[in-house]
């Protein structure tokens, strides 16, 4: 979908001693325990770990949903957690995708429509989204279905217009949250050749998941474990 011009080895995210803490004294629960962690672009890492052991915390704060308790975030030598909420905002809408375990669309709008949200929220003319829309579902293997609502497609297909809709905006990091945690065995591995593919187009992609076989087509398999990183390896990626 898209192309850089940069080389895969520059780095575009840093995380220096990140903490990341809810409540307070003796409430008080440390999700990062000081975290490091460095991204280059079009890297490919996928995130395993425990329930609870700071896995889904860490992609929030990469993705600017949530924001660190201590330590340093960069992303393209942009210090994020001096950033306003605002420009947070700004930072996601530009260069960051999601793609949800739950894909997420609106159920009684059309995999077009769907896909057209990010543009909107940018205010792109309409005839220009929707081209931009229409493209972006080729991409992904659905031309020809731009008309169909959620309820008309399968969970696979559903997936594809999530994807479709996080990279529209050809953004620099697609942030996957267990991508194919509600399909089947053979619908997951046909997402996960597509992200592959994606990635190939020089998107950065950080997936969690808890399935081996889909960690298997990362570049870097990180695993968490009480709020800290216990190892990144990296992967013989699956082709």
């Amino acid at each position: 979908m898209i192309a850089t011009d940069q080389q895969e080895n520059q780095l575009l995210i840093k995380l220096q001693s990140v903490k990341k803490i809810y409540g307070s004294g003796q409430a008080a629960m440390e999700a990062l325990r000081g975290i490091n962690l460095d991204i280059e672009e079009g890297d490919f890492v996928a995130i395993m770990g425990p329930s609870g052991s700071g896995k889904s915390t860490c992609l929030n704060i990469l993705g600017c949903l949530d924001t660190p308790s201590e330590g340093s975030y960069s992303f393209k030598d942009i210090a994020v957690e001096k950033l306003s909420r605002s420009q947070r905002t700004q930072l996601r809408r530009h260069y960051l995708g999601f793609v949800f375990q739950g894909y997420n669309l609106l159920s009684r709008t059309s995999a077009l429509e769907n896909v057209e949200l990010p543009l909107i929220y940018r205010g792109v003319h309409i005839k220009e989204r929707q081209l931009l829309a229409c493209q972006a579902l080729q991409s992904v293997g659905l031309g020809g279905w731009e008309t169909h609502t959620p309820g008309e497609l399968s969970g696979g297909q559903q997936q594809r217009v999530a994807i479709a809709r996080a990279i529209v905006t050809e953004p620099a990091v697609l942030l996957a949250d267990e991508p194919t945690g509600n399909l089947d065995t053979v619908r997951s591995h046909e997402i996960m050749e597509l992200l592959t593919q994606l990635n190939n187009d020089g998107i950065a992609i950080i997936m969690v998941t808890h399935e081996p076989d889909m960690a298997k087509y990362a570049k870097r398999v990180i695993h968490f474990r009480d709020g800290l990183i216990e190892s990144d390896k990296q992967n013989g990626r699956k082709q």
